[in-house]
């Protein structure tokens, strides 16, 4: 580092002058002072660049050069040598790095000779509306009229009938979206065969003409003032159409099957991303449309008793509409009947028994599913659980080489007619130090637990089994509940008429369950 004198007066940004804002003052004020020769300016330049961390001593070192600078132009000025001694030098106080930065910033500012404008605001446009997803219009009866002078009773009725039938036209315009946007573009891309599409899809290409049908009666139902009469006769004479659902809803057990194997295909989770990702999709998967019509039949029975609320006692659907709704409810009880044996035969297909003694003779003879779902075992091991309609079997899934679903079974099958139920409140500890080390991590409390075992039968153990939390616990207590009494009742008019046929049992819909029930069940005598 040098000090050179020089007589004119600039500002080098190679080498910047360390000054206060005081010691310019009194720079100032004696140059005025001095009217004959130039006030000499202390330049200096630096071979080497410091550190940051050596700013202050700089800054010290610059300004008692400075005030070496006032004195008169004949004194000799030594050139500045660089010690490692701080001998007479007051050592400056520590400053912060960050108020360091603004100090030299400001320094910086100060020693600017022209001033620099500053930099244009970036503008920046306005990001247009997303059009993903593209919503429903939620447009009521209301709406559509200027004035109307019905009573609230009628006008509620006029709702639910208008619902009715936006319904259908929505429905319509996603079951023709996903011929045309889904099944028609994979089979010409060859992305899948057309046995594979036929099966995921099913007969939904049939089922757009039956609401057509029902959208074409309905709409020549509204008079001038757009409100509709009589209802109830149409829909008794339309439902008979809904029995092609049965055909529909029996498929969808297989083609929910294929559809997720297929989907570990790159060419077919890309074209299904892609669909999704798109603003028409609503952000719903194939699957989702795909299970738009089970979803609508099972809605006509609570629009129908909508509409009967809402029907005074002298109206002409007073007498017709209980008769639609027995008939929409007899029709939805005979899809669930149907669907419950196909699912029940899609899933005996796929079971794989390790020994011999696992194929219960009640297995077979099941002729539907009760439920079925994740459990924990004991152990914490994940087991997917089946409630068949006389068995209860535990598997552990796996899949075969094409990457299909099959279901080992674990442990021994236990009948439904000999099981003993067990409920195991939450927090009391049992079964051990593997119970709750799977279940609770080491605590000693467990949650949403219960115990299942056999009587009369030495091969089959207890099994304590945790569901993933208390709303899953108590349907799977319900459900075993009311199975376990449909099997007793069973074997017992059995034992008692051989050759009488199989008691038509009702439970096919599990949502009918009690999930609350907390009746104790007393075991019967056992029948030789």
């Amino acid at each position: 580092m040098e000090v050179k004198e020089a007589g004119e007066t600039r500002t080098s940004w190679s080498a910047t002058v360390r000054e206060t804002p005081s010691t310019l003052c009194d720079h100032a004020r004696k140059k005025r002072k001095q009217d004959t020769a130039p006030e000499p300016v202390i330049r200096i330049t630096e071979d080497d660049e410091e550190e940051d961390d050596d700013d202050d001593e700089d800054g010290k070192m610059s300004f008692n050069r400075m005030k070496d600078s006032e004195e008169p132009c004949n004194k000799r000025v030594k050139p500045v040598v660089k010690s490692n001694s701080l001998t007479g030098v007051i050592t400056p106080t520590k400053t912060p790095a960050l108020k360091r930065i603004g100090q030299s910033i400001s320094r910086s500012i100060s020693f600017r000779t022209e001033a620099r404008p500053l930099p244009p605001p970036v503008l920046r446009s306005r990001p247009k509306a997303s059009s993903f997803p593209r919503r429903r219009n939620s447009q009521c009866w209301s709406d559509t009229v200027e004035s109307h002078d019905l009573t609230a009773k009628e006008i509620k009725r006029q709702e639910v009938i208008y619902e009715l039938t936006q319904g259908e036209r929505q429905l319509i315009e996603d079951l023709s979206l996903v011929k045309k946007v889904y099944y028609e573009p994979m089979l010409k891309l060859d992305i899948m065969t057309e046995s594979e599409l036929g099966q995921i899809f099913g007969t939904l290409d049939s089922l757009i003409p039956l609401h057509e049908d029902l959208l074409s009666r309905l709409e020549r139902l509204r008079g001038s003032e757009k409100t509709v009469g009589e209802v109830g006769n149409t829909l008794l004479n339309w439902f008979p159409c809904l029995e092609a659902y049965v055909t529909y809803c029996c498929n969808q057990v297989g083609a929910k099957a294929l559809l997720d194997l297929k989907k570990h295909e790159k060419r077919v989770e890309h074209f299904l991303r892609l669909c999704q990702e798109s603003s028409f999709s609503r952000k719903l998967d194939l699957w989702n449309f795909l299970d738009l019509p089970r979803s609508r039949l099972v809605k006509y029975p609570l629009l129908l008793k909508e509409i009967q609320k809402c029907t005074p006692p002298e109206h002409p659907d007073e007498d017709t509409l209980p008769d639609a709704l027995e008939l929409i409810q007899s029709i939805v009880a005979e899809v669930n009947k149907k669907t419950g044996e196909a699912e029940c035969q899609f899933y005996r297909r796929h079971l794989i028994y390790l020994e011999e003694s696992q194929r219960l003779p009640e297995i077979p003879l099941s002729r539907f599913l009760c439920c079925h779902g994740e459990l924990k075992n004991n152990k914490g091991q994940r087991l997917h659980v089946f409630l068949f309609e006389l068995a209860l079997v535990l598997t552990r899934p796996s899949e075969d080489r094409e990457g299909g679903q099959l279901f080992h079974v674990y442990r021994q099958p236990l009948p439904n007619a000999s099981i003993n139920l067990e409920e195991i409140p939450d927090g009391e500890a049992c079964g051990g130090s593997s119970f709750r080390g799977a279940f609770t991590g080491g605590n000693d409390k467990v949650k949403n637990c219960f115990r299942v075992s056999s009587r009369g039968r030495s091969k089959a153990h207890p099994y304590s089994l945790q569901a993933n939390d208390s709303f899953s616990k108590q349907q799977w207590i319900s459900c075993l509940r009311q199975a376990i009494i449909q099997s007793r009742d069973r074997t017992a008019q059995t034992s008692q008429s051989p050759h009488s046929p199989h008691p038509d049992l009702a439970l096919y819909n599990i949502a009918d369950l009690s999930l609350t029930s907390d009746t104790e069940m007393a075991d019967p005598p056992l029948v030789d």
